[in-house]
Order: structure tokens, then sequence, then C-alpha cells
């Protein structure tokens, strides 16, 4: 019998492990511009985006955007835009990236209160449609195709 991880493999899909937080976050490991970080894996969120924080980290160019972020009880937050970006999430590559650039503290700070780490940005659907992205919530990992 052929498992699920075999027929993604197959079909040219690469698997990339997240964990679990308390929260019930899917916490994922992503590199920007050759840069490790920390990322909340959100199906919900449209646009992956990091924080204010971490442009400098991430070696982004911050651009000014008119678009208002709204999400997690937050409406009407002032954004930042960053395009050309280099994307990695385990061997899977994205090198013409886009990202919104802005206040993840209330994110961060529900995350401290639950003694989860603090998170550098989130992944949103945009990187699962450009990956045909599979979740796999019971062995605890995102496939995309390469």
């Amino acid at each position: 019998m052929k498992t699920l991880p075999d027929i993604l493999k197959k079909e040219n899909y690469t698997k990339i492990n997240f964990k679990v937080s308390k929260t019930q976050h899917l916490l994922i490991k992503a590199k920007i511009n050759g840069v490790k970080g920390n990322f909340i894996l959100d199906t919900g969120a449209s646009s992956s985006c990091v924080s204010f924080e971490s442009i400098e980290l991430f070696l982004l160019e911050a651009k000014k955007s008119k678009t208002r972020a709204s999400g997690a009880g937050a409406t009407g937050m002032f954004t930042q835009i960053a395009v050309g970006n280099k994307l990695q999430l385990g061997s899977w590559k994205h090198s013409d990236f886009e990202l919104v650039i802005f206040d993840l503290s209330h994110v961060n700070e529900a995350l401290i209160q639950h003694k989860s780490k603090p998170v550098h940005g989130i992944i949103g659907a945009d990187i699962l449609m450009k990956g045909k992205g599979i979740i796999d919530y019971y062995n605890h990992c995102l496939y995309l195709m390469k």
C-alpha cells in the first residue's frame, strides 16, 4: 500500500516539518534572503508577512504600501511591503517573493503569555497556493510542490 509521503514524493513534492505550539499554532522554520526565522503557518492569512522589527534581520527593502492589514482581532493596521525576496522552507525555494510588513506585537504578546516563543512572521496562503500546499496535520508536516 502506498503512503501519502510516497505518493507526494513521486509527484515532486517536498516535505517540511512543523511543530504545534501550546496555543495550537503551527510553527515552521523558514529562511528569507538566507536568514533563518521562526514563523506561524497560517492558512487563514492571505499574505505572508514579517514584523517591522525583522526588516533589518531579513535584509528587506521596505516600501510604502497603501494596504491596511487586518486579522487576529486588529484592523486597519499600517503596512509596508518588500518585493523580490528569496524564501526557503526546507528544500523548497521561491526566488521572487513579496512580503507584507506590519506590527506583529499583538501576535507575539499572545504567544509569550502562553509561554511560546515569539515569531518573526507568518507564512500565509499565498505560499500554500504557490506551492500547491498540502498540510498533514497528524504527522505535523507541510508538502509543497517543487
